[in-house]
């Protein structure tokens, strides 16, 4: 005579499994893919402007722009280490690559003006205003601006590079990162939280879907 399971002990193990497929597995992938990311950029990320390898163009990346025109603290930050590695001779040119999806927000311009105030000569300085995220500004850089495989250095803050560097190097471009100077207040906690999913994205459009940035299509 066969024996049936107590109704009691089949809901815990229903709840189990429920949570092994729901919670478990999904953590356990990000995880992983995190790690991943990480373990891509180990070695190629540089803090001392002296060691970072030449290379053609440093790519910065953008971020928000105040009212005005000003750069916001994380922005300015990162045109700043662009700048350093220019005046260091590290690359050749600098190209600023953002948002420029609206009439009167102007990411890459503003990053423009601010290193030319800055003693870095126009013909120094590309500009890339379809550069709406990461996986587009690598992209663009290879498929638009024409650079190759050991040419790019990628200017961001740290939490953000392993990302960045994994990107380019889905995408064929062998880059290093330098470590622009970090922010803080709300906005940097933020977007450090933010960077959890944009990591997973990253792993998913570099291995999966390989989109063509909308810009483009």
């Amino acid at each position: 005579m066969s024996r049936t399971k107590p109704p009691r002990r089949r809901f815990l193990r229903t709840i189990a499994w429920l949570l092994l497929l729901t919670v478990t597995l999904p953590a356990l992938g990000a995880a992983l893919v995190e790690a991943r990311i990480f373990a891509a950029a180990r070695g190629a990320i540089y803090q001392d402007v002296g060691a970072v390898p030449q290379r053609r163009v440093a790519i910065v990346f953008g971020a928000q722009v105040l009212p005005g025109g000003r750069l916001s603290a994380a922005l300015a930050n990162r045109v700043e280490a662009g700048i350093a590695l220019y005046r260091a001779g590290k690359v050749e040119r600098l190209l600023m690559s953002g948002d420029n999806r609206e009439a009167n927000y102007d990411e890459p311009d503003a990053m423009r003006a601010y290193a030319e105030a800055r003693g870095v000569p126009p013909e120094a300085i590309l500009v890339d205003q379809a550069g709406l995220r990461t996986y587009d500004s690598c992209y663009r850089a290879r498929e638009v601006f024409g650079f190759g495989p050991d040419d790019v250095i990628v200017v961001t803050q740290g939490y953000h590079l392993p990302r960045a560097v994994y990107t380019c190097a889905g995408l064929g471009l062998r880059a290093v990162g330098y470590v622009a100077a970090p922010f803080h207040g709300p906005r940097a906690r933020d977007a450090e939280i933010r960077e959890h999913p944009a990591r997973w994205l990253a792993w998913w459009q570099v291995t999966v879907t390989r989109p063509v940035p909308a810009t483009m299509r």
